[in-house]
């Protein structure tokens, strides 16, 4: 038996000799990992100073949304629609008392509160020709409304409520907003009640709508619906940054392009309706154009620069300095023209009375023309409180 045990040791040993030698003439990628295979290792415990930090909370607009929503309002209208056949005298006489009543007509919208005094800034087609309004203040409370004044070419309407514990919303300078801030848009979209949506700015200086004769908008995505007119685009601190107006939908609803006019604009339009009963514009009597390629090729003109004057109303400011229709505006004011839409909003901001330097160019000539600026008339006649 102790024979048989050493014949065993003895074999143990020279296979495993054998083994060794084996192993050592292998090449040494022979017992890498095979293709494909990744060998993952526990990383070792960080010290408790060199642990990372805990994630950060959930980003939210709570802080910005709370700070603005006291200041926007709902606003409820009424107006009494008589059918036109009633204003014919023999149909009245037909129907006699058993002529249909008046219908009342009903809209809604949103409104901002624009100072501790109770001025609430809205869209002018929220309250246009509207012969009851209701502001729905933040708890549900309901108070009377009158409106100040109205701009049509702006389409922006001063409202006045009395009402304790106002809650007057900040502006924010609109000129300084830049494309990709984050906004939101405050308002009460089809009747639900007051809601709050999220975007960015898409777009600044957004014209040539054919919305207001007064085009300067802020372009956004957050959502604006029905009944949000005239309601809050705030930044993320909860200041204003425009009045939300329009947008561009095939359906009714929202798809990611609205229109606000910006608080900076809204505050001047107000501040001259309170002050003034209404606001005060340059005019020069002219209608401009773009000049397109194919207007200046058609005009015999080399470039595009400045724009047309295609009318000059008789007994204007223009006519009287000695435009004429054909002249294309180059400067004004010492600045380039770049569009229609520019040279309008820059005449209107010029004060009535005071003299205005123009740069024209005619028949291939360029030379100035100095013109007094005259009172842009109203489109309307003015509502009461004008």
């Amino acid at each position: 038996m102790r024979r048989w045990w050493l014949r065993f040791a003895q074999a143990v040993t020279v296979g495993l000799a054998v083994a060794a030698l084996v192993i050592a003439l292998l090449p040494a990628d022979w017992f890498a990992s095979p293709p494909g295979v990744v060998t993952v290792k526990e990383a070792p415990a960080l010290p408790a100073e060199a642990k990372p930090a805990a994630a950060p909370a959930t980003l939210s607009f709570q802080g910005a949304a709370r700070t603005a929503m006291p200041s926007v309002v709902n606003i409820y209208t009424a107006k009494l629609v008589r059918s036109p056949l009633l204003d014919d005298p023999v149909l009245r006489r037909f129907f006699g008392e058993a002529a249909p009543a008046p219908e009342r007509v009903t809209s809604l919208g949103s409104g901002v509160i624009a100072s501790p005094e109770g001025y609430v800034l809205t869209n002018n087609h929220v309250v246009e020709a509207a012969d009851e309004i209701a502001v729905v203040l933040p708890g549900a409370r309901t108070v009377a409304a009158r409106v100040v004044g109205t701009d049509p070419e702006t389409d922006l309407a001063v409202l006045k409520i009395a009402a304790p514990d106002l809650a007057p919303i900040a502006f924010a300078d609109s000129d300084r907003l830049q494309v990709g801030d984050a906004v939101l848009a405050i308002g009460n979209p089809f009747g639900v009640g007051q809601t709050v949506t999220f975007g960015i700015v898409s777009a600044t200086g957004r014209t040539g709508l054919g919305i207001n004769t007064f085009e300067n908008f802020i372009q956004t995505d957050a959502a604006i619906n029905p009944g949000n007119s005239g309601g809050a685009l705030v930044d993320t601190a909860g200041r204003l940054i425009g009045i939300n107006t329009a947008i561009f939908s095939e359906t009714g609803g929202s798809l990611g392009i609205g229109f606000a006019i910006p608080a900076n604009l809204a505050r001047q339009v107000m501040e001259q309706i309170v002050t003034r009963g209404g606001v005060v514009r340059g005019w020069l009597g002219i209608d401009v154009a773009d000049l397109t390629p194919a207007l200046a090729a058609r005009l015999g003109l080399k470039d595009t620069a400045g724009v047309l004057a295609a009318g000059v109303q008789r007994g204007g400011p223009a006519e009287r300095a000695g435009l004429r229709p054909g002249d294309v505006l180059l400067r004004f004011e010492g600045e380039p023209l770049s569009s229609a839409a520019d040279a309008l909003n820059r005449i209107a901001a010029l004060a009535p009375g005071r003299t205005a330097t123009l740069t024209v160019r005619r028949d291939g000539k360029e030379f100035p023309l100095e013109i007094t600026v005259g009172k842009r008339p109203r489109l309307r006649a003015p509502t009461p409180g004008e």
